[in-house]
């Protein structure tokens, strides 16, 4: 089933994939992520789009030896939680060997896919 929320991040994953990745801020300057409809923090409903940098760092990350299923061409992987200022990212990190990770590495924003289903990814900065 579909709701709004869906359109709110394919809206967001669209932006990544066109080189024009945003978030959302309330009037209290907490940020968040789509598909956001109140802000996370204060409640408010009053959010805007505002630009985020392509790039953060990573603030901690696991090693995936036993995906699912969706995911099993590419074991082992790395799933990481990156800091992009005002927000931070979950996301698959690509085209990087998991023994070469490291906490504070720099990664760029993408678009990854699977079955399918779209969602956020991480590469190495060119």
């Amino acid at each position: 089933m579909t709701d709004a929320s869906d359109g709110a991040f394919s809206a967001f994953l669209d932006a990544i994939e066109a080189g024009d990745p945003y978030y959302l801020v309330c009037p209290e300057s907490h940020g968040s992520i789509p598909p956001q409809q109140l802000c996370p923090e204060c409640h408010s409903r009053d959010l805007s789009k505002t630009p985020l940098s392509e790039s953060g760092e990573i603030e901690t990350y696991t090693v995936v030896s036993v995906p699912a299923p969706r995911f099993s061409d590419d074991s082992p992987y790395v799933t990481a939680i990156a800091d992009f200022g005002p927000v931070t990212l979950t996301g698959h990190l690509r085209g990087v060997d998991p023994d070469a990770v490291e906490i504070g590495q720099t990664v760029r924003l993408a678009v990854g896919s699977a079955d399918g289903e779209r969602f956020v990814a991480f590469e190495q900065p060119e």
